[in-house]
């Protein structure tokens, strides 16, 4: 009789799962199963763990023994039991030695999925089957929940799969399908993760904890959690489905300026999933459209950056020595994704003094607690050394924008001059206006918003003479004086270029003879072109009549500043309103009282 085959496996075949599908197949028939003791102890080592690999094996190997019971095939473990000397060896490959002295004391064919393994049984002449990995690395099972416009899927046994979709800030949980998750298909699911990360060159485990998994498989981020860590098997996948330039946000020219010439300590502030990563990215592309050398440090590394910019993990588990590494590089910029721990305000801060450009992102529900969560984590006097910018962001827009400057001075809403002291003045960058100041107060650092108070009777003479030269201009035109020597002047759109004069000839004369700086806005913001109609009386209706090249255009319309309605032009070129609806109303108050009716593209 011919000697039965036997088939020692070691930890890599175990994972992939081939000799179950073999003997089902009956690739595999006439066969005795060996399973080495080293092998068992190193998939249960990593199970306790809560290392994915351990769990797919264990798994593997109680369904090996239940197919080989029904298939009439001998399964048996046999070989020594690891030392601790062995274990604490397992890295140098010792597990693998005790395996290959396994198939030479059975006189069986190792089979291994490793090919290193495979090299050194052979150098050895150990009877070797090298079966590679057969592993697919797209179409994975998760990415079936996933459409375009999937932020996340939500993954739990026992429970019906979810998914955010929308943009964002600005997304609805929904089902994905009925039926709950089994345990079963969940461990599928993580097998074929686990799998495709070990074997693709975009995938990485970037965090492995007692129960806890985060894996970074091209643009998906993955979570995955056990008990008793969790309450069950969880399985989150994260992936960022808006990609923007920087021009995409319409940043504000003089914002723009300051983030090209200026800031190096900028903070992105905002709630999860607001869309501060995406900012981030966009950011660190316009730098290093700029010529820019740019470094990320990352855990885990889940920003969408151009080739050209490294992006580096925690070394080996510190971002510390990161930082150290980073010197040595000497990147213009860095941007540190996410800002968290305590060590991490102070790697950034070090990186900042040390002249590095620095882009941080933080969890923030208001722009002004980003600031507050550097306060008691670095010295109040070197915070505006540190963050001279911050960009708060919500709902994937960039709704504020504060700068930092150090002052000394007596605390707004204190009178004696003796107690003058170092005060960090937070003002809003667009505007200039002095929104929060902070200071020591006692021994404690307090972050105090500065009421605005009634315009002062010398600073609404300074308005009324502004207005005296500038209502030639605009007659409505609307003066802010956001210090001693700067005014904000606002007018129409169509006076702005008569203001401003040939090569500015006319706001310079006016801000000698006035002895201040004036900055020009529109009143009306970056609202598009203003645009000409007729308005028209039509029976019970009003009508706005366009030029017929605006056919198919959308408008907005106000009356003075104050926006009334969105429409689009008709194909006779124009808008009706009736005059009995609430919208008709208001027109018909705004011509009754010769209130200016405005309509933008």
């Amino acid at each position: 009789m011919a000697e039965k085959l036997k088939a020692v496996l070691d930890t890599s075949i175990i994972i992939d799962a081939k000799i179950s599908q073999m003997i089902e197949k009956e690739e595999l028939k006439d066969v005795e199963v060996i399973i080495p003791y080293a092998a068992l102890d190193e998939l249960q080592a990593q199970a306790s763990k809560g290392r994915e690999p351990g769990f797919i094996g264990l798994d593997e190997l109680k369904r090996l023994r239940e197919i080989c019971e029904k298939r009439g095939i001998k399964l048996k473990f046999a070989g020594e039991r690891p030392s601790l000397e062995d274990i604490k060896l397992a890295k140098a490959g010792r597990m693998d030695a005790l395996i290959r002295d396994v198939a030479k004391t059975e006189n069986g064919t190792l089979y291994t999925a490793d090919y290193v393994q495979a090299i050194v049984a052979e150098a050895e002449g150990v009877k070797v089957n090298y079966i590679p990995p057969e592993i697919k690395v797209e179409g994975l099972t998760f990415e079936q929940f996933f459409t375009p416009d999937t932020l996340s899927v939500h993954l739990k046994e026992g429970v019906v799969p979810l998914a955010k979709r929308g943009r964002p800030g600005r997304f609805e949980l929904v089902k994905v399908r009925e039926e709950s998750l089994t345990k079963e298909e969940l461990e599928k699911i993580i097998r074929e993760i686990s799998e495709a990360t070990r074997i693709s060159e975009e995938g990485s485990f970037e965090i492995i904890r007692s129960g806890a998994t985060v894996i970074q498989l091209g643009n998906y981020r993955i979570s995955i959690t056990r008990p008793p860590f969790s309450d069950g098997l969880e399985v989150t996948i994260v992936r960022p489905i808006v990609k923007l330039a920087l021009e995409d946000y319409r940043l504000s020219e003089k914002l723009m300026r300051r983030l090209k010439e200026k800031a190096e300590g900028i903070l992105i502030a905002g709630p999860p999933g607001s869309g501060k990563s995406t900012l981030c990215g966009s950011l660190i592309e316009f730098y290093q459209k700029q010529g820019k050398i740019i470094k990320t440090l990352e855990s885990p590394r889940d920003l969408q950056v151009p080739p050209e910019v490294t992006q580096y993990a925690p070394l080996e588990g510190d971002f510390e020595k990161t930082a150290d590494i980073l010197l040595l590089v000497r990147p213009d910029y860095s941007a540190f994704d996410e800002v968290r721990k305590t060590k991490d305000f102070e790697i950034f801060s070090d990186l900042r003094l040390a002249g590095v450009g620095m882009v941080g992102v933080v969890h923030a529900s208001d722009a002004i607690d980003a600031i507050q969560r550097f306060i008691g984590r670095i010295e109040l006097g070197v915070i505006p050394h540190i963050i001279d910018t911050v960009i708060f962001v919500k709902e994937g827009e960039v709704k504020k924008v504060y700068e930092l400057e150090l002052t000394v001075k007596v605390p707004t809403g204190m009178t004696e001059a003796d107690l003058a002291r170092p005060v960090v003045e937070v003002r809003d960058f667009e505007t200039g206006k002095l929104e929060y100041e902070i200071y020591t107060f006692g021994e404690e650092n307090v972050i105090v918003p500065v009421k605005q108070v009634g315009v002062s009777p010398l600073k609404k003479l300074a308005q009324e003479r502004i207005m005296q030269e500038i209502k030639r201009f605009d007659p409505y035109a609307e003066i802010e004086l956001v210090s001693d020597n700067q005014a904000v002047i606002r007018v129409d759109n169509e006076v702005i270029p008569r203001l401003i004069g040939k090569e500015g000839a006319t706001v310079s004369a006016l801000e000698e003879k006035l002895g201040i700086h004036i900055e020009i806005e529109p009143k009306t913001g970056a609202l598009g072109k203003e645009v000409q109609f007729e308005l028209f009386e039509r029976g019970n209706s009003f009508e706005f009549a366009f030029n017929r090249n605006l056919i198919g255009k959308a408008v907005s319309v106000f009356v003075e500043d104050k926006f009334l309605f969105s429409a689009t032009i008709g194909k006779k070129g124009s808008i009706k309103i009736t005059k009995d609806s609430d919208i008709g109303k208001e027109i018909l108050r705004a011509v009754v009282s010769k209130k200016k009716v405005k309509a933008f593209l």
